[in-house]
């Protein structure tokens, strides 16, 4: 799954450049019985599979070493899951300017809770929904980390201009031809007037986040007043 998504675009550019190292880990390797078993019955009863927490934790023993020795090293450790704080821009932002991300992906009901609590790990979802696996989600915040780091994108400004880097939405984008099914590219884009073009693009930046995403204004808002 995830070198189908590695072997493409920015983050295969990102790779062959040497800016991203991405490792996979398969916890089955780290499981002894024979039928290598990662999961098991919930305690109490209810639906489902749990993942146990020994095949996960010797495979995070072999990959950064004890708990304190990751953090030491500059180790973030992260569960994808439905429970935890939404992925946001800013968290990528914050998550890029880190040395290592050590991404667990859930699956079935979930990981053994102590097993979280061992390894102090910081919960992320991608929102209100449920998947079958952790896998996406974990692709999702590695394509949203690598493209901050320093030389992957071609255009360092794009960084700046993008969706949710201030809590906007990004300006509506056009390109040739200037007239396509009697639809026109806005005049001001075509002036070469850069004053102006600037001004019509964060115009068009607050009255999208308006439309599509007031909620982001009121937090601009309230973070101007505190």
């Amino acid at each position: 799954m995830f070198e189908s998504v590695l072997s493409q675009s920015i983050l295969k550019r990102a790779r062959e450049s040497a800016r991203l190292d991405v490792r996979v880990h398969d916890i089955r390797l780290e499981a002894k019985d024979r039928h290598r078993t990662c999961d098991d019955r919930p305690f109490g009863g209810g639906p489902g599979m749990v993942l146990k927490a020994e095949p996960i934790d010797r495979t995070l023993r072999r990959v950064v070493g004890t708990p304190a020795a990751a953090r030491k090293k500059g180790a973030e450790l992260i569960y994808m899951s439905a429970q935890g704080e939404p992925l946001k821009q800013k968290t990528a932002e914050a998550l890029s300017k880190k040395r290592r991300l050590v991404v667990l992906c859930g699956h079935y009901e979930g990981v053994d809770h102590r097993l979280l609590q061992a390894w102090a790990m910081r919960e992320i979802s991608l929102g209100d929904f449920i998947l079958t696996g952790g896998e996406i989600p974990a692709m999702a915040l590695l394509d949203a980390v690598a493209r901050l780091l320093p030389g992957v994108l071609g255009n360092a400004e794009s960084k700046s201009c993008e969706s949710f880097s201030e809590n906007l939405l990004e300006y509506p984008q056009y390109t040739r031809p200037a007239l396509w099914r009697r639809r026109r590219v806005p005049a001001v884009l075509l002036t070469g007037n850069h004053a102006a073009i600037d001004r019509y693009r964060r115009e068009e930046s607050a009255r999208r986040t308006a439309e599509c995403r007031p909620d982001l204004l009121e937090k601009q808002t309230r973070r101007k007043r505190s």
